[in-house]
Formats: C-alpha cells, structure tokens, sequence
C-alpha cells in the first residue's frame, strides 16, 4: 500500500479543542510531536489511545484512500471544493459512546455538516484508486448491510452517506469496567472546550506516508 489522503476536519490551530484532544491523544497531527498524557489509575492510557493516536484527532469527512493519480491532482479538486463550502456554525460536541468507543460527537444534527461530508465523498472519489481486494475484505463486508455493501464498493467505504456518522475518536473498543473510568477521565479532558459552539471554516487534508505510519495534517484549505 502506498501512500494515503484523508479529507478530515479537525479543530483550527487556535482552538483551545485542538491541544487539548491532542494531549489526551498524546501526539499533535499538525506537527506530530509526541506528548505526554496524564496517567489514568490501573489502566494504560497510551494503550487505549494508540489506534486514535496513529490518525490524530479528527472527524472523518471522506475516508483515507490510495491515489489514483498524484496528490497535486486531489489537492486542486480539494482547493475547488473547499472555495465553494462557505463557513457553516458546528453545534456544541459532547463526549459520547459510540458502539463501545469514546468520541466526541455532535448534540444535535448538522445538514450543513452532512452536505459537506456527502460533496466530499463524491467530489474526490475520481482521486480515489480502485479497493484491492485484501481492502475489501478488512471491511469485512458479510457484518455489512447490502447498502453498506454496495457502498464499500462504490465507494471504497460502508459508512457514508446515510451510514455516515460524524464522530471524532478518544479511545479504543472499551469494556464496560473501561468505560466507566476512562469516560470521566475523557470529559473532564475534553469536556468543556468540545461542548464551545464553533464555526467549521476549513478542510483539512491528512496524509499518511506510508503503512503505520502516523497521520499527519498536510494542509488546510479555507472554506467559502
């Protein structure tokens, strides 16, 4: 597998959300400098944090994919679609469980938000190189829906459009006796500058050099 482009947003550098989801995560994808975590009794934060770490802290717009041709291509259709969003207000996000992970999630649906997510999945599929088969299968399309289905296959990804669910990932797959200490931990980490209004005013581009290696943030593209 070479080379990999996400199409994420992630908070701006300002935003108080960024240092802190980063320090939590232990590693900032704007420069991927390592950072220390605050230890959490009886349990390995580093541990619970590694595969969130290895992509940084961001929400998924149109999910990591090999190049069908070169990255200057997908940058400038990137560029075009970024210049033709205008900004848009993201509601307050809450620390939440998602099917056993931590991530932050929004409180409350954002059209604007799923409009952005849907034009990103279309608009820079064209950039996407074919699924190999070994990609399918890691998706492991017999748990799928047929519309998850037939989307991994259209697509590349199960969860876009309908499946698509915005979240922003704290944690690995967490038992029950995990939850109940690290979500705490993580609220009161994250809690009050995720729960700030803001407004959503770039694109963020992530690459991935090469396999396991980290994620890091390549550029980010104004909105409007």
């Amino acid at each position: 597998m070479s080379a990999r482009l996400g199409l994420y947003w992630a908070p701006e550098i300002g935003d108080p959300l960024h240092a802190a989801a980063s320090a939590w995560l232990g590693r900032d994808a704007e420069t991927g400098a390592s950072l220390p975590q605050s230890p959490l009794p009886g349990l390995d934060i580093a541990e619970i944090t590694a595969d969130a770490r290895g992509y940084g802290f961001h929400a998924t717009l149109k999910p990591p994919f090999r190049l069908a041709g070169n990255y200057a291509a997908a940058r400038e259709a990137a560029v075009a679609l970024a210049a033709s969003v205008a900004p848009f207000a993201l509601p307050p996000l809450r620390v939440a469980n998602l099917d056993g992970f931590l991530a932050l999630r929004e409180a409350e649906e954002c059209p604007a938000l799923q409009d952005f997510c849907d034009r990103c999945v279309r608009e820079l599929d064209a950039h996407r190189a074919p699924s190999t088969e070994a990609e399918i299968a890691r998706r492991r399309p017999d748990r799928l829906s047929e519309r998850q289905r037939a989307a991994l296959m259209d697509w590349g990804y199960p969860h876009v459009f309908a499946d698509w669910r915005f979240h922003m990932t704290l944690s690995r797959r967490l038992s029950a006796e995990e939850m109940a200490l690290v979500r705490p931990a993580a609220e009161a980490a994250v809690g009050a500058v995720a729960a700030v209004p803001r407004v959503v005013r770039e694109l963020c581009l992530f690459t991935q050099a090469g396999p396991g290696a980290p994620f890091l943030i390549a550029e980010r593209l104004p909105l409007g």
